[in-house]
């Protein structure tokens, strides 16, 4: 089978987009604010602890206390009550580490709060590029572009991916053969597939969705679908079934079909890799993959997204945010022990599964409730999340309180009961 670069092919409809519109000229002109540099003892960074195991901050975050509702509460009962959290995405509990806290505390001391202005203007300071070359680092590429939140995150690569095709046409508007043919798993994020909707109703892309995890179907699509520029995108880890995508096959059907391919690995990063640079690097695929989306509010236990790539496509992901805020103001370690942290058990009807729910926060547990439009009528479901915080003895009364609401489900022969 002969290999087709998608690499240099990419590169080079990055480049004329770039080209296209002088965003050389523009990125190159833009402003990195440099705040006052920290004395040695007030560097946030400095004399960071870490530690062998968990510690008692880590259990703050998963024991907490809750409001009961008044229509659940029984007369005597306070109106407060502690809860075991299987909800957050926090997975390793990183937003209190003392060595985070120490360091934002430290941060907002020196540099105070707020982001001074969007990015493009004044917003993006060194420590924003900090951030950036160490994300990039991590996921071996060549650069990163941190954004606002992993949802902005999709939608700025997305945009940009948008206006490779806009700016590879022979006229103002892609023609159909000039657009791009976009594949997404069906399970993909949400966020996905917004960005996919707003690219597609600009006119610039041709959404298809194959089945999950369906490389067949996927085959089939591509060998099928006559637009040159094609690209597939998939989440690493799907965070409504807890499984992973099958890496080697995407590898392969790259290799076979030329596409540029892109991985969201906001679920993850930090808890996949030796490094924590995610699926990518734990099958050894990182040169494999040509753009990496991520969020910053899941294992690093903080707010924010990023794309990371090649310059090119860091830069084209700048520029369309650059030309948005011109036009309307310039101008003007530890790991959980599961293949996913996350995992969801499917009730059934929006009924059963908000009954379930009730039972178990009468149970003391905090677990996600899925219901339409996130997942189909009949496939309601409810999302549990694990983190390195939980002890066996949370999980064994976890799957006993789910065995009393959740019928046909049988835990006799699991491991932690």
């Amino acid at each position: 089978m002969e290999e087709v670069s998608a690499d240099t092919i990419w590169e080079g409809w990055a480049a004329r987009a770039l080209a296209k519109v002088g965003a050389a000229d523009f990125l190159s002109n833009l402003p990195q604010l440099c705040l006052p540099l920290p004395r040695a003892q007030e560097e946030p960074l400095a004399d960071v602890a870490t530690f062998d195991g968990p510690g008692p901050w880590d259990r703050t975050m998963v024991e907490v206390d809750v409001e009961v509702p008044k229509a659940s509460a029984t007369d005597g009962e306070p109106a407060r009550r502690q809860m075991l959290i299987f909800s957050t995405n926090d997975y390793l509990n990183l937003s209190a580490h003392p060595a985070v806290r120490g360091a934002s505390s430290k941060a907002s001391l020196l540099f105070g709060m707020g982001p001074r202005g969007p990015a493009l203007i004044s917003g993006h300071t060194e420590y924003h590029r900090r951030l950036e070359n160490a994300l990039a680092e991590l996921h071996k590429k060549e650069d990163c572009c941190v954004t606002a939140t992993g949802f902005s995150a999709n939608t700025a690569f997305l945009a940009a991916l948008g206006g490779v095709a806009t700016h590879n046409a022979a006229s103002r508007r892609p023609a159909a053969q000039e657009k791009i043919a976009v594949f997404s798993d069906s399970l993909n994020h949400p966020a996905t597939v917004e960005g996919l909707r707003m690219s597609e109703h600009m006119g610039q892309t041709l959404v298809y969705s194959y089945g999950h995890r369906n490389m067949e179907n996927l085959d089939e699509l591509l060998s099928n679908c006559p637009v040159e520029k094609k690209v597939v995108i998939t989440d690493s880890v799907f965070s409504m079934e807890g499984d992973i995508a099958p890496m080697h096959d995407l590898v392969q059907l790259r290799k076979k079909h030329g596409f540029l391919f892109v991985v969201d690995e906001a679920h993850s990063t930090l808890l996949w890799g030796r490094n924590g640079g995610g699926i990518g690097e734990h099958f050894g695929i990182e040169d494999q993959i040509d753009v990496i989306v991520g969020a910053m509010s899941k294992s690093i236990g903080c707010v924010g997204g990023f794309v990371t790539g090649s310059k090119k496509w860091c830069d084209l992901v700048r520029l369309l945010a650059a030309v948005t805020v011109a036009k309307k103001e310039v101008g003007a370690g530890k790991k959980c022990g599961t293949e996913s942290p996350s995992s969801c058990l499917v009730v059934g009807s929006e009924e059963a599964t908000i009954r379930a729910s009730k039972h178990m926060l009468e149970r003391g547990f905090h677990i996600t409730t899925i219901t339409p439009p996130v997942v189909a009528s009949d496939a309601c479901r409810l999302r549990i999340t694990l983190t390195a915080a939980h002890t066996l003895g949370d999980l064994r009364r976890l799957v006993a309180a789910l065995s009393e609401c959740v019928p046909g489900l049988d835990c006799a022969g699991d491991p932690i009961t």
